[in-house]
């Protein structure tokens, strides 16, 4: 009788454990959720984006594009985006996503889906695979298209198109993921586009030489450009204003207006050239380079920047083409005014971005405000720096037929852009004219002597935005394409970043300084003592579940005998 009511007692014991278990994996079906224990909190989401997802009213539908045959770095890509997925919707029931295949099916219909992916910019990566017999292409899209309301937009998991998908390019879009879905649902949110509006009347790039970057700023804003010459002040409908390259004075009334705009909470992108240099004009001849007559100054100053007129010259520099002899060879040189700024900076403005080409850059030095203005060097040249002070005289042979020894690289690391955060003082605080106010009356406003909270990024160069010009094709060639090099630089992304960041108000910029170590299998050490790890994996929790099972039967003889 007691034997079989301990046996009874055991068999209940098990169904009610196998009970709980089954319990535990249904309540899990519908119950998202996880316990952060990575180092550096890569699946903790940021509460920018938290609050993102629990003000969400209806179904935001994430058709990731991201399935089939794909390369083991880019499955990597697929199980991260499927996981950040699941905790996006653990913090919001109304997030639904599906993975497909667009080149899955017949021939025909695999050809018009591509055409159709193609309108909307989504283009597959391409990868050469090597199999057994011979060599065949890879096709595959890393694309996700999120629709809300009736409204959808596209979003590219990687920063990087083609076959070159390196580990590292992995590992940084990994950790993008957050940031590139939420402020994806940001921008399909909003019922009216922000305005970017580029200045005129000053000498600033053509509208073709700005063409890339507006092609790309078309899709999520409304782009124009803005003839301070033609009204009496600056809407504050304009959300970013971009200053790009100006080479002529600009006129009082229109820095009180650029002033008044800033006031009243405007941001703006000062993208100046401060000396009148450029490499053609360097060929033949020494050249001394004056200073653009723009009269800015005194603004920048107000606002906690100083443009210095000064060329920095840096060791980490792009290349020129130069004809070496009779018979025309070409080779490559290092220019050092051609400064390439790779960030070190943990802001998520720059986070995990590639480096930056910078033509004839000036150094930029940060001043003390009457108000607190937060500033953060965003890109600068690295420790072997070199800076030439106005008046320069430049030499084209000279520089590069006698460089000079390494001891003389010595000036430190110099800021190239700077982001300013903050209230701002105006620079016509107890100077108003009577025209000044005249102008405000007929407006229906009063002066501002301090701003609101706003931002502004300085960067002392003009064509960081300029796009080159294809005289063939008449077409522009990609921004930050170098060339020379045939190497394209983030020159795009980062501005894009910027204007991004210029218009954060949500705060989702913020997950985009996450950081997603790698942690990469040493191929050497594992072919090097391939016995010892095999040993360690499959013989050791072998020999480990021997011991457990030895010492569990003694405990229980010890026990019950």
């Amino acid at each position: 009788m007691g034997q079989s009511n301990l046996k009874y007692q055991t068999i209940l014991k098990i169904l009610i454990a196998i009970g709980i278990i089954i319990l535990i994996n249904v309540v899990g079906n519908f119950i998202f959720g996880t316990v952060d224990l990575t180092e550096e909190k890569r699946f903790t989401l940021t509460k920018p984006t938290k609050e993102l997802l629990s003000n969400l009213d209806e179904v935001v539908y994430v058709k990731v594009l991201l399935d089939g045959e794909l390369p083991a770095g880019v499955k990597r890509l697929q199980k991260a985006t499927k996981e950040m997925l699941d905790d996006f919707r653990s913090h919001s029931g109304y997030i639904e996503y599906e993975f497909v295949n667009p080149l899955d099916g017949e021939v025909e219909t695999v050809n018009q889906t591509k055409l159709t992916l193609a309108k909307d910019k989504i283009v597959p990566s391409n990868l050469i695979v090597q199999g057994k017999e011979e060599k065949r292409e890879l096709l595959f899209y890393t694309y996700a298209i999120i629709s809300y309301k009736g409204r959808t937009v596209p979003v590219n998991l990687v920063d990087q198109q083609g076959g070159n998908l390196s580990e590292f390019v992995i590992n940084n879009s990994i950790s993008l993921l957050e940031y590139k879905l939420a402020d994806a649902i940001v921008k399909i949110k909003r019922h009216v586009k922000p305005v970017i509006a580029f200045t005129s009347g000053h000498g600033e790039l053509l509208e073709i030489q700005t063409l890339d970057i507006r092609k790309s700023l078309s899709q999520h804003y409304k782009v124009g450009t803005f003839s301070l010459d033609s009204t009496t002040y600056i809407d504050q409908n304009v959300d970013v204003l971009i200053i790009a390259k100006p080479r002529t004075t600009f006129p009082i009334q229109h820095k009180f207006m650029i002033d008044q705009y800033i006031m009243n909470g405007g941001k703006v992108m000062w993208l100046i050239d401060k000396m009148a240099v450029n490499l053609d004009s360097m060929y033949t001849r020494q050249f001394v380079p004056n200073e653009y007559p723009l009269d800015i100054d005194d603004l920048l100053f107000s606002y906690g920047a100083r443009i210095q007129p000064t060329l920095v010259m840096d060791k980490q520099c792009s290349k020129i083409e130069l004809a070496v002899d009779q018979k025309g060879t070409r080779n490559l040189f290092d220019w050092y005014f051609h400064v390439i700024s790779a960030p070190d900076s943990d802001n998520p403005l720059v986070k995990n971005l590639d480096g930056v080409n910078f033509y004839f850059p000036s150094s930029i030095d940060t001043v003390r405000t009457k108000t607190a203005v937060k500033k953060t060097p965003l890109l600068t040249t690295t420790e072997k720096t070199l800076i030439k002070r106005s008046p320069i005289l430049l030499n084209f042979r000279e520089i590069l037929a006698n460089p000079l020894p390494d001891d003389k690289w010595n000036k430190g690391k110099q800021t190239l852009a700077l982001l300013l955060e903050g209230q701002f003082a105006s620079e016509y605080t107890g100077r108003v004219t009577t025209e000044m106010n005249q102008m405000l009356q007929q407006l229906g406003q009063s002066f501002k002597p301090v701003s609101e909270e706003t931002k502004m990024l300085v960067v002392s160069d003009g064509d960081i935005i300029k796009n080159l010009i294809n005289p063939n094709k008449k077409d522009v060639i990609p921004l930050g394409y170098n060339q020379n090099m045939r190497y394209t630089f983030a020159n795009k992304p980062f501005l894009i970043n910027a204007i991004e960041y210029l218009l954060d108000e949500k705060g989702v910029m913020e997950s985009r300084g996450k950081d997603v170590k790698l942690r990469l299998l040493d191929k050497g050490e594992a072919r090097q003592n391939k016995l010892f790890w095999q040993l360690l994996n499959i013989v050791a929790p072998l020999i480990l579940l021997v011991l457990f099972g030895l010492l569990f039967n003694l405990m229980r003889k010890r026990r019950y005998t």
